[in-house]
């Protein structure tokens, strides 16, 4: 029986060790703290070039600086909800390296409350902008109807802790979606 029980603990142990867990990442913000955990097996690129800028620190001067709600979106039909972030300024951002495009058909991460996307302009230029969906967001999935592409944008996690922060974020004062004040990102870490 000793040994029976000593097998079953060993594939257990092997068994986790085969499924390892996977990456948190800490947001500090101004405000207080976001909690994302990483999709690396899922959108392995997008994951990757995410915590690759982490690890670099690429985010250490970045903010979340875009809300989108129902009452910011004059004209547009399909209506979305995100706070963005990243480095803002797009003469930093356009000399960062940009990603090949990972569509929701093929991760299977949908966009849905909490989820953490790439920000993009046509498929393959996301680089650092981001952005965490406020509720589902099928719009923002591969064959959504948001871009004329109907390519969705890239999702590679979802917040764990921290939901509260991002709905505050998203109610801060703003002209055109774009924040009066910029909520400064202090740190961006592994935990």
């Amino acid at each position: 029986m000793k040994a029976y029980a000593l097998v079953v603990l060993l594939c257990s142990c092997l068994f986790a060790c085969s499924n390892p867990e996977n990456p948190i990442v800490e947001i500090e913000t101004a405000l207080g703290f976001i909690e994302l955990e990483i999709y690396e097996n899922k959108a392995p690129n997008t994951a990757r070039h995410f915590l690759s800028n982490v690890d670099n620190h690429v985010f250490d001067k970045a903010c979340f600086y875009r809300v989108v709600h129902m009452d910011n979106q004059e004209g547009r039909d399909l209506k979305i909800e995100v706070i963005q972030g990243g480095l803002f300024h797009d003469s930093i951002v356009d000399q960062m390296p940009c990603i090949e495009h990972e569509r929701t058909d093929k991760t299977g991460i949908l966009h849905k409350d909490g989820v953490v996307s790439m920000a993009r302009n046509k498929p393959g230029t996301a680089c650092t902008e981001f952005f965490i969906c406020v509720g589902d967001q099928p719009h923002l999935d591969a064959g959504g109807l948001r871009n004329p592409d109907s390519q969705g944008f890239a999702a590679f996690g979802k917040v764990i802790k921290g939901m509260d922060l991002v709905r505050k974020i998203q109610k801060q004062e703003e002209e055109g979606q774009m924040l009066l004040d910029r909520i400064p990102i202090l740190t961006v870490r592994r935990k």
